[in-house]
């Protein structure tokens, strides 16, 4: 078997976690498998262990991606931006599932990756843009919306 060029390595590892990303967000992480990945790429499931040898990989892989996508969709130039920003962004199927996933892997070994350094980030330019009262706000609305996923 010829050996594969690193472009062809690097497309095939982008394909997988492009996927990834949509299967965490569209079905949720515990539902994602090597089967569902290599169905939906065509990609043997060996194959994608090979690049990604533990699932928990993907989430190392994609939590720029995946904080991103909760973060990003924050506006904190007033109290009443932020506030509204983020109901706007909890109303996304998207946006539940990265706060469910963040909510989900809350107290293990994963906690240091991106995402839940994207929530503390997020804390800090509240506090920092609107002071105690905008953090305080994020704080509620982050207990809110674990609350409110309880039945997600």
């Amino acid at each position: 078997m010829a050996k594969r060029s690193k472009s062809q390595t690097e497309l095939t590892i982008n394909q997988i976690k492009d996927e990834a990303f949509k299967q965490i967000i569209e079905i949720g992480f515990d539902n994602m498998s090597y089967t569902t990945l290599s169905q939906a790429t065509g990609i043997s499931r060996t194959g994608i262990s090979h690049h990604f040898p533990k699932k928990t990989d993907f989430l190392v892989k994609l939590d720029d991606r995946i904080a991103e996508l909760f973060v990003g969709a924050l506006d904190f130039t007033s109290i009443n931006s932020l506030e509204a920003s983020w109901f706007k962004s909890f109303d996304e199927p998207e946006s539940k599932a990265v706060l469910s996933l963040f909510f989900r892997l809350c107290g293990n070994e994963y906690s240091s990756i991106s995402q839940f350094q994207a929530i503390e980030n997020s804390l800090e330019e509240a506090k920092k843009k609107l002071g105690e009262e905008g953090e305080k706000l994020l704080k509620f609305l982050i207990g809110s919306a674990a609350v409110s996923l309880l039945s997600y």
